[in-house]
């Protein structure tokens, strides 16, 4: 085709897309006069056929023509066939169509067997009967054409050729759902198959293509650049090497909901399909190479029901999402607090809208603040507390480690205090992976935190064996993909800046989590303690910081090194190349959820580490920087600095030790 019949097609095609619907009376119209076509048709047919020449008709033909269309038009308003939309037709307006031609015929077909003895007709049935196909004919067939022409135009010039990964359920529907709904951005093109011997077919007559190297010689030769790949399939036997691969290629891969997430159609009988504004790209989360996780409801909701709940740091990125997590669970109140004011109120109306028979109330203020905890633990007597305020930034607490003392110890040791004082059920405290073997302030903070509320527990337990005491339980994960401070966010606001991305070292490596996976878990995490664990929690496969900023780039549809740089800006204070979720003394118990974990970690007696918590605490209220990081030290022995100035606290201990 010339590029002028190029251009001509194409405003052609842009031209009947855009035109309006037709009006009811307009298709009432067209369907009229058809039926006179028809009809005209159907008598030199009938005259020909007709063989008794001694029968004669009482009407000449344009009376009949008059009758059988008046017959037709009440017929056409009791099926209403002239409501629908011509280019939506679908089976069922066929079907309309042809129960209103059917009965027009009977009629008077039952009506010529009575008049039949008198010897003349009101028509010849030989005219009745090809009226009845040739009608049916061209009205369906006048449908199907207008139909299919404005599909062709849409689908063939206005819309995105994309490939389909996989030849299962899933790839089938999101096909079916792309050749029949007109409000679609892509048109599919193919499908992707690892299995070679499918290539030798065609499914709902388009091509299987098989994924080796010539597959994007055939994309880039065709004008492809998009492939739609399902959540499931991302999630199992889908690779991560193949997904990179497209990304590497320039490929825009996108992705539909779960087959048991599809809204049902209502002229489809044998298979759910999604909406076509459901096809959206893939996110960073689906980079993640993790099966889904489950967990056990029914023992959350036993938990949660008729329950009063507090949640400190409610406005925090796990905070929210547990305060949402929880909200499904039916408790009759959750106190909700935060010191960060703005994110509160945000919080608070998301909640009225996702939540409207929700009990809940908003508390500013300081888990750092005793009194204000007083207040709220005597006043509403929370059975469960979900701890998660806390600093987490690791380069500032390294700044001000006497801010992180106060905040993560300090903070959780009156959160835990008052939990006991006030006979809470549960105290769930969120933790990090930093916590093992500590490099930073924070990661060191947090590990004192959780030493303190494990010694709690024992100490309270043994010195009330027969008695219910507060249970306290431990969630131990990597970083969260999207939350506060985590590096997804900070990486898309470089993309959108045109970049560089930074990276702080070529080899960094992280375990990641998705909030509501991470959310879950902490829930399930608490059903499952009996007091005293850290439960550790299945974090996947750990993941190259700059091989995910790549991946990012590409989804944004950029080149990585070429669009958007990438820098490496060096090890900041207190990071480390990797994050251990277990120390290496230490080993795991399994729970009935094979994605969490029980550690067996080194105890500590709480009459010991109580008076050494306390002067930590004292020191840090000073102010004073290397005195409260040599405490820290001396709580927790595995900490040992990387690339900060506390480091020589380490040199000086080891020279100490050596000459002991």
């Amino acid at each position: 085709m010339s590029l002028l019949s190029a251009k001509r097609y194409t405003s052609a095609a842009q031209f009947i897309a855009n035109l309006t619907y037709m009006p009811r009376w307009g298709v009432l119209l067209l369907d009229s006069l058809i039926v006179v076509i028809a009809f005209a048709i159907s008598t030199a047919i009938g005259g020909v056929l007709f063989l008794n020449g001694t029968a004669s008709c009482l009407f000449p033909w344009w009376q009949q023509l008059l009758i059988i269309l008046c017959t037709q038009i009440i017929f056409f308003w009791a099926f209403h066939t002239y409501a629908g939309i011509l280019r939506f037709s679908t089976f069922i307006d066929i079907i309309k169509v042809i129960f209103s031609v059917f009965l027009t015929v009977a009629i008077w077909v039952s009506v010529n067997l009575i008049v039949a003895s008198s010897g003349t007709y009101l028509f010849f049935n030989s005219i009745l009967y090809a009226y009845l196909f040739v009608a049916i004919v061209l009205l369906t067939t006048t449908r199907i054409a207008i139909k299919t022409i404005f599909e062709f135009l849409s689908h063939n010039i206005t819309r995105t050729p994309v490939l389909i990964y996989g030849v299962q359920s899933m790839g089938l529907a999101v096909a079916k759902m792309l050749q029949t709904s007109l409000d679609a951005k892509y048109r599919a093109a193919g499908f992707i198959s690892d299995d070679n011997s499918d290539t030798h077919h065609n499914l709902q007559g388009l091509p299987v293509y098989h994924r080796d190297e010539h597959l994007f010689e055939l994309m880039e030769q065709r004008n492809i650049h998009h492939v739609i790949v399902s959540p499931a399939i991302l999630r199992g036997e889908f690779p991560l090497t193949a997904l990179n691969t497209f990304l590497e290629h320039n490929i825009t891969l996108l992705t539909a909901p779960n087959i048991t997430d599809l809204q049902q159609e209502s002229d489809s009988n044998d298979i759910n399909l999604p909406k076509a504004t459901s096809i959206e790209a893939i996110h960073v989360e689906d980079l993640l190479e993790r099966p889904v996780i489950t967990i056990n409801t029914a023992n959350i909701q036993a938990m949660m029901q008729n329950k009063i709940i507090l949640i400190t740091g409610a406005a925090g990125s796990i905070g929210s999402e547990i305060v949402r997590q929880v909200a499904h669970y039916n408790p009759s109140l959750i106190v909700l607090f935060e010191i960060a004011e703005s994110p509160l109120h945000n919080l608070s109306l998301d909640l009225r809208s996702e939540f409207p028979n929700l009990h809940f109330t908003r508390i500013i203020g300081d888990v750092r603040n005793i009194n204000v905890l007083e207040q709220i633990f005597s006043e509403y007597h929370p059975q469960i507390v979900f701890h998660a305020a806390a600093y987490k930034h690791v380069p500032l607490m390294e700044d001000f480690p006497s801010q992180a003392v106060l905040a993560n110890i300090l903070g959780t040791k009156n959160v835990a205090d008052m939990a006991v004082k006030y006979n809470a059920e549960r105290f769930v405290m969120i933790s990090t992976d930093k916590a093992v073997n500590p490099t930073n302030v924070m990661g060191a903070s947090k590990r004192i935190a959780e030493i303190y509320v494990q010694s709690l527990n024992n100490y309270l337990q043994a010195l009330h064996p027969d008695e219910p005491t507060t249970r306290f339980i431990t969630t131990r994960f990597g970083n969260v993909l999207g939350s506060n401070g985590s590096v997804v966010p900070y990486f898309k606001k470089q993309i959108a800046a045109g970049g560089p991305v930074t990276v702080t070292h070529p080899d960094i490596i992280r375990y990641f989590m998705t909030i509501p996976e991470a959310s879950c878990l902490v829930l399930e995490a608490a059903t499952l303690g009996q007091g005293g664990e850290i439960f550790c929690f299945d974090m996947g496969h750990p993941v190259k910081i700059a091989d995910l900023a790549k991946n990012m780039i590409r989804l944004a549809g950029f080149v990585p090194g070429k669009d958007i740089k990438i820098e490496y800006t060096g090890l900041r204070p207190g990071e480390k190349l990797y994050e251990e979720l277990l120390n290496q003394r230490e080993t795991t118990l399994p729970t009935p959820n094979e994605k969490i974990k029980i550690a067996k970690v080194r105890e500590s007696d709480y009459n010991t580490i109580l008076p050494a918590v306390n002067d930590l605490i004292c020191e840090a209220q000073t102010g004073a920087v290397f005195p409260t990081v040599k405490k820290m030290k001396q709580i927790v022995p595995e900490y040992i600095s990387h690339n900060t100035i506390y480091e020589q606290l380490d040199q000086s201990s080891a020279g100490i030790n050596k000459t002991l």
